[in-house]
C-alpha cells in the first residue's frame, strides 16, 4: 500500500531542504572573504592615475620583479635540496641519533622569518659575538683585521629564508618516502640500479608531486615575508607594496603592485600544478612492506647525524639561543616592560578572537560541503581555502576599500542618530580580524573537513530520523567527533596569527602593538636588545605547531 504524503510531509522536507540551502548561503557567504579583497584589490587600482602607474611599471616593478624572482629561484632550490637530502637521510639510513633528528629538523619553523633574520643580523654584526669569538680564537683584536661578509644581500636572504623554510619540503617529501615500498627499491636494485643511485632515478621521481607541493608552500611564505626581506636589504614585491603605500602614502600605486604581485603568485600556483601535471603519489599498499633503512655505525653514523643536524643548528638552535641569551640579559638589566605585558595580552587577545572566528567560519564551509556534496557548497569550501595562496600584504590593500565603506556607512548612521561613531572597523581591530580570516581560513577549512571525514554519513541520516536539524547534529554529533582535528587547526591558526606581521603592520588600530609589530620596529631602529624578549615569545610559542605537527608526522608513519 502506497501512502500519499501529507502536507505535514512535504512541509518537513521544504523545511529540511531551506536549511540545506541556509547552509549553502552560509557557505557562499564565507567564500566570499577572499574574494571580496581581491575585487577591491582591482577597482583601487584602477582608481590611480596611469601617470603613476607608468613610473611604476618603469623604475619600481622590474626591480622588484627581479629581486622576487632571484630571491624565490635561491629559496626554493636550497629548500628543495636541504629538504629532500634531509628526508632521505631520515628515511634510507639508520644510526645513532636518527629518531631525535626527524623531529629536530621541524625546528626552524617555529621561528618565523623576520624573527631568524633579526637574531642572525645581530650575531653577525661585527662587534656581535660570532666575530668576536672568531677574532679571539685566531688572535686579532679589531673588526678592521678580520671581519666577516655582510649577510646584508640577496645571497644572506637565501641562505636564512632556506633555513627556516625548508621543512615544509622536508615535511612532505619525508611522507612519500616512508609511503614507498621496499618492493620498489629492491625491484630497482635487481635490474642493476646501485644503491648511492636509488635515491636518484627511482625515490625521487616517485616524490616529484609531494617536491613540487612543499617548495610551492616555501615559496608562498618567502614572498609573503616584509621583515626579513627590508632588514636584509632585499627589496622584493612585497617589501615594494608596504614602501609605497606608507612612505609614497599612494594608496593606488601600492594596490597596482599588489596585483601585479597577485599575478605573479597566480603564476608560481599555475607552475606548480604544471609541474605536478599527470602525476600521483606514490604510496604502498596497507599492507606493504615498508623499506627497511641501512644501518650506519661508526664515523660514518656520526657525519650522517652531523649533516642532517646542521640545518637544524644554523635555522633554529642559534638564533633562538642568541635570542635567549639576549632576552636573559634585557630581563636582568631592565625588568619586564610594561609595555612587552600590553603587547602580549594585544597578542593573545587578537590571536584568541581571530582563531574562534576562523574556526568557526571554517565548519560552517566544510559541514555545508558535507551536507551538500552534489551542489555548489564543496567549490565554495575551495573558494574560501584561496586566501592563503594571497601575501597578506595584498590581502590588507585590498580590504582597504570596502572596510572604508563600511566605517563611512557607520559614521553616517551615527550622524543620523546624533552618536559619533569614529573608525569602527579599523578602530575596534575588526579589520585586522578580518585580514586574518582572509589569510587563514583554509586552516579552519581544512581542520574542519578532516574531521568531519572520520564520522559516517550514517551518522547524519540516523540524526535526521531522530528530528534532529542540521545544525543540532553538527553540535550534538559532529563537533564532538571532529574536536581533535579541530583543536589542532585552531593551534595552528593561533600561531599563524601571532606570527603574521605583514597585515598587523598595515592595517593595526593606533597604538596598538603586538609581538611582531614590536619586534619589527626595534629591529628597523637597530635596537635588537630591546626586542629580544618579544622575539624569545614569539619562538617559544611557535614550537607549538612543531611538537603538532611530529606527533601527527609519527602517528602516520606508525599506521
Amino acid at each position: 500500500m502506497t501512502s500519499v504524503p501529507t502536507q505535514a510531509h512535504r512541509g518537513a522536507r521544504n523545511t529540511v531542504r531551506l536549511r540545506l540551502d541556509g547552509w549553502t548561503v552560509a557557505a557562499a557567504l564565507v567564500a566570499a572573504l577572499p574574494a571580496v579583497p581581491i575585487l577591491s584589490l582591482a577597482l583601487t587600482a584602477l582608481g590611480g592615475s596611469f601617470g603613476g602607474w607608468s613610473e611604476l611599471a618603469a623604475y619600481v616593478l622590474p626591480a622588484a620583479i627581479r629581486d622576487s624572482a632571484i630571491l624565490l629561484a635561491g629559496v626554493g632550490l636550497f629548500a628543495a635540496v636541504v629538504g629532500c637530502g634531509a628526508a632521505w637521510l631520515v628515511t634510507a639510513y639508520d644510526f645513532r641519533g636518527r629518531r631525535s633528528l626527524e623531529w629536530m629538523l621541524l625546528l626552524p619553523l617555529a621561528i618565523p622569518t623576520y624573527v631568524a633574520a633579526y637574531a642572525w643580523l645581530d650575531l653577525t654584526h661585527p662587534l656581535g659575538p660570532l666575530q668576536s669569538g672568531l677574532r679571539a680564537l685566531l688572535g686579532f683584536t679589531s673588526p678592521r683585521q678580520f671581519r666577516l661578509p655582510d649577510i646584508r644581500g640577496m645571497g644572506g636572504a637565501i641562505l636564512l629564508l632556506g633555513l627556516v623554510l625548508y621543512p615544509y619540503v622536508y615535511l612532505t617529501v619525508r611522507a612519500t618516502f616512508l609511503a614507498q615500498s621496499a618492493t620498489l627499491i629492491e625491484a630497482a636494485r635487481t635490474l642493476g640500479v646501485a644503491r648511492r643511485d636509488v635515491f636518484r632515478r627511482v625515490a625521487l621521481p616517485l616524490a616529484r608531486p609531494a617536491l613540487a607541493l612543499g617548495v610551492s608552500l616555501a615559496l608562498m611564505e618567502a614572498l609573503n615575508d616584509i621583515g626579513a626581506s627590508e632588514f636584509l636589504g632585499v627589496k622584493t614585491i612585497t617589501v615594494s607594496v608596504y614602501s609605497t603605500w606608507v612612505t609614497r602614502n599612494d594608496l593606488p600605486g601600492a594596490a597596482q603592485i599588489a596585483l601585479a604581485m597577485l599575478l605573479f603568485v597566480t603564476a608560481l600556483v599555475f607552475v606548480e600544478r604544471w609541474g605536478r601535471r599527470g602525476q600521483r603519489y606514490a604510496a604502498s599498499a596497507r599492507n606493504a612492506r615498508p623499506t627497511r633503512p641501512m644501518r650506519l655505525t661508526g664515523w660514518r653514523g656520526v657525519a650522517a647525524f652531523a649533516v642532517g643536524f646542521t640545518p637544524v643548528l644554523l635555522g633554529f638552535l642559534a638564533p633562538a639561543t642568541h635570542i635567549a641569551v639576549q632576552a636573559v640579559k634585557r630581563l636582568d638589566f631592565a625588568g619586564l616592560s610594561g609595555s612587552i605585558i600590553r603587547e602580549v595580552l594585544n597578542t593573545v587577545a587578537v590571536a584568541t578572537f581571530a582563531t574562534v572566528v576562523i574556526v568557526a567560519l571554517g565548519a560552517v564551509a566544510a559541514y555545508a560541503a558535507r551536507l551538500r556534496p552534489a551542489g555548489a557548497a564543496p567549490l565554495l569550501a575551495r573558494v574560501a581555502s584561496l586566501g592563503y595562496a594571497v601575501p597578506g600584504t595584498v590581502v590588507v590593500i585590498g580590504l582597504i576599500g570596502p572596510v572604508a565603506a563600511l566605517d563611512r556607512g557607520f559614521a553616517a548612521a551615527g550622524g543620523w542618530l546624533g552618536v559619533a561613531t569614529g573608525l569602527v572597523m579599523i578602530g575596534s581591530g575588526a579589520a585586522l580580524i578580518l585580514a586574518y580570516a582572509v589569510r587563514f581560513l583554509a586552516i579552519g577549512v581544512g581542520g574542519a573537513e578532516a574531521g568531519l571525514a572520520r564520522t559516517p554519513l550514517a551518522l547524519d541520516g540516523a540524526a535526521r530520523t531522530l528530528g534532529d536539524t542540521p545544525f543540532a547534529a553538527l553540535r550534538r554529533i559532529h563537533l564532538p567527533l571532529a574536536r581533535g582535528s579541530i583543536a589542532a587547526a585552531a593551534i595552528l591558526v593561533f600561531v599563524d596569527v601571532m606570527k603574521e606581521l605583514p597585515a598587523t603592520l598595515l592595517i593595526r588600530p593606533l597604538n596598538f602593538e603586538t609581538l611582531a609589530t614590536h619586534l619589527y620596529a626595534e629591529a628597523a631602529r637597530g635596537t635588537y636588545e630591546d626586542g629580544a624578549v618579544a622575539a624569545l615569545i614569539i619562538v617559544a610559542v611557535g614550537v607549538l605547531p612543531v611538537i603538532l605537527l611530529s606527533r601527527i608526522g609519527t602517528t602516520a608513519a606508525k599506521s
